[in-house]
């Protein structure tokens, strides 16, 4: 049986002050049966992880460096978000693909970084609608899945979370029907093989708690990964209580 999860993204949003007040309210009200994280910016992830101290919820990265030790300037090991306090990190968020230039080989080498260091690694994938369109999704969807695979085996994701996130739906207020994102989700974990019945694969893309349970109703929808809503106590509060329900 997979546990539902939700992890909130902040992406490059907080203060101390915001930070504070959001995850007091988290801890205050949050009583699910449920994994749920947050992916604070990286400057605040020392704060986040001393708020969080004693309770059932995690903190990830927003990235990580493919990269060991040595002149990187600007980046960050692995190693140093798990001794800081980190369990998850996201790798291949669409946006650091949009705007990084992030190429699904990349991606690849960031998974098997924050694995070594004993990270879970947060696969974000999807598709433009440019993509959707032309009917490619699925084609996009396994080449991305492919890189990683192709790196690090099948068996990896034994230990690792997949989140389907459509470009075309990432801060803009669409959202794919649950039966749009069951297909793709069904098609990920087919793509798993042997591993892909127990991997967890959440859904991104203008989540909220008015369409939430109507997704995490579908078979192999296991959670969320939650942009702007993760920024509201109660509306993630209600996301989460929702992904516990399935």
């Amino acid at each position: 049986m997979r546990q539902p999860l939700v992890l909130g993204n902040w992406k490059m949003n907080g203060s101390l002050k915001d930070n504070r007040e959001l995850l007091q309210g988290l801890v205050e009200g949050l009583n699910v049966d449920a994994g749920v994280g947050v992916c604070p910016p990286a400057v605040y992830i020392p704060q986040a992880v001393e708020l969080l101290q004693g309770t059932n919820i995690a903190v990830g990265s927003q990235d990580v460096s493919a990269h060991g030790a040595g002149a990187y300037t600007g980046e960050l090991q692995s190693s140093m978000l798990k001794e800081v306090g980190c369990a998850y990190a996201l790798v291949g968020h669409s946006e650091r693909r949009e705007y990084h230039g992030e190429s699904n080989a990349q991606v690849a080498e960031k998974f098997q970084a924050a694995q070594a260091s004993g990270l879970v690694p947060v696969l974000c994938i999807g598709e433009t609608i440019e993509q959707r369109e032309a009917e490619t999704t699925l084609d996009v969807i396994a080449a991305q899945l492919k890189a990683v695979i192709d790196k690090v085996g099948e068996s990896a994701f034994s230990s690792a979370v997949v989140a389907y996130e459509p470009v075309w739906a990432i801060g803009t207020g669409k959202t794919a029907t649950p039966e749009q994102a069951q297909e793709v989700h069904k098609f990920i974990r087919a793509q798993l093989g042997a591993v892909g019945k127990g991997v967890q694969i959440l859904y991104g893309g203008s989540v909220k708690a008015d369409n939430a349970e109507s997704l995490f109703a579908k078979p192999d929808i296991d959670g969320a990964l939650v942009g702007g809503a993760s920024l509201k106590v109660q509306e993630f509060i209600a996301i989460c209580s929702a992904a516990a329900k399935g």
